[in-house]
């Protein structure tokens, strides 16, 4: 019997390190998934700012890059600043 509890004990221990890994696992797939769609609205941001720029204000553009900060400051407020460049970036040609 004592062999039998000393598995089971295993089996538990495993179970538990299995289900924590998976939550890591989870938690960073949603943190990459914040930063790839931080990255697009800065990208769009960054690209509405040129046409206003080039083009002169426009009331539908201001209000594109108004939402688009809101959403950036929204993802600051749960993930911290916004990072310029970083290794990452110039290692994916940034």
């Amino acid at each position: 019997m004592a062999l039998m509890d000393k598995v089971k004990a295993q089996a538990a221990q495993l179970a538990q390190k299995a289900q924590e890994a998976g939550k890591a696992g989870q938690a960073k797939i949603e943190e990459v998934q914040a930063k790839r769609k931080a990255d697009g609205a800065l990208r769009e941001l960054g690209l509405a700012y040129f046409n206003q720029h080039n083009d002169g204000a426009n009331d539908e553009v201001t209000s594109r890059m108004s939402s688009l900060i809101e959403e950036l400051k929204a993802y600051e407020a749960e993930h911290g600043p916004l990072a310029g460049t970083s290794d990452e970036d110039d290692a994916e040609g940034f």
